[in-house]
């Protein structure tokens, strides 16, 4: 067969020369085609920046209103075997917060014992993380609740593969983000790189919390107006540092009901 032969496709000939391939389409995001329900991820300037605090705090307020909430920790470092299963205080909050009981294998489907970057935890396990397996359990999940809150991991750009990042993840879902801003020197550059890393992803924020790390910031007000003036997105409020933190504490300094897609309070008749 030469190249000038014609390539016989069902009743059409095309000469394989000048047949040029129709390129392939872009998978959907996961979340395209859902029903119009409350979903968000849940992102940070950095971690043990108060990711988890805002998750649950969200997931608390949702209950509240009476729909079926779950949250979704994807990649969780640092767990501990107890009772024959392991267990991440961050997952096991998240959990604890919403009131869809689900497997944990789909809200939190990488979980490692070392507290490292996941991409380190994994390697010592010898396993690589994926996202199809994340965005499957998403579908999952999404179905069996009225509300989802993702929370990733670390900050926005953390590895979690030779290949993949929590950026990635998010893009994948494309759920609309939540920006948690730690209250210390040097946020203001943080939350606004942050922001430029979200916004190329083609993700919008939906609404950023400034959370209280340090008891005694200096200019802490200042600093929370500067990002008002610079994060086109609503401030959801300001938690302060808590000596016992819970979700309902930090939910009560927290007004979510704004965001876009945010049930409206149902009653039990």
């Amino acid at each position: 067969m030469s190249l000038d032969d014609p390539i016989v496709i069902g009743t059409a000939e095309v000469n394989e020369v000048d047949a040029v391939l129709e390129p392939a389409l872009e998978p959907a995001p996961v979340a395209a085609g859902l029903p119009s329900r409350f979903a968000c991820f849940v992102t940070g300037t950095d971690t043990e920046i108060g990711k988890t605090l805002t998750s649950s705090a969200l997931l608390h307020a949702l209950v509240k209103q009476g729909v079926r909430a779950c949250g979704m920790k994807p990649v969780a470092a640092g767990a501990e075997l107890r009772d024959g299963e392991l267990h991440n205080e961050d997952a096991d909050s998240l959990k604890a917060a919403g009131n869809v009981t689900l497997l944990r294998n789909l809200t939190t489907p990488y979980m490692f014992r070392e507290p490292a970057a996941p991409h380190i935890a994994a390697a010592l396990e010898g396993v690589t993380i994926e996202s199809v397996p994340i965005l499957a359990a998403y579908l999952e999940v999404a179905a069996a609740s009225d509300a989802v809150v993702v929370e990733g991991v670390g900050g926005f750009r953390v590895p979690l593969s030779a290949t993949l990042d929590t950026a990635d993840l998010a893009q994948q879902l494309d759920l609309p983000v939540i920006l948690v801003v730690g209250m210390r020197l040097g946020c203001i550059n943080q939350a606004l790189l942050t922001l430029e890393a979200i916004e190329a992803r083609g993700l919008t924020v939906i609404g950023w919390v400034a959370n209280t790390l340090e008891v005694e910031m200096r200019f802490i007000d200042e600093n929370i107006d500067a990002l008002i003036e610079r994060i086109p997105a609503p401030l959801l409020g300001k938690v302060p540092r808590m000596a016992q933190a819970s979700a309902e504490e930090a939910a009560s300094y927290l007004d979510f009901t704004g965001l876009p897609n945010w049930p409206a309070q149902q009653t039990n008749n």
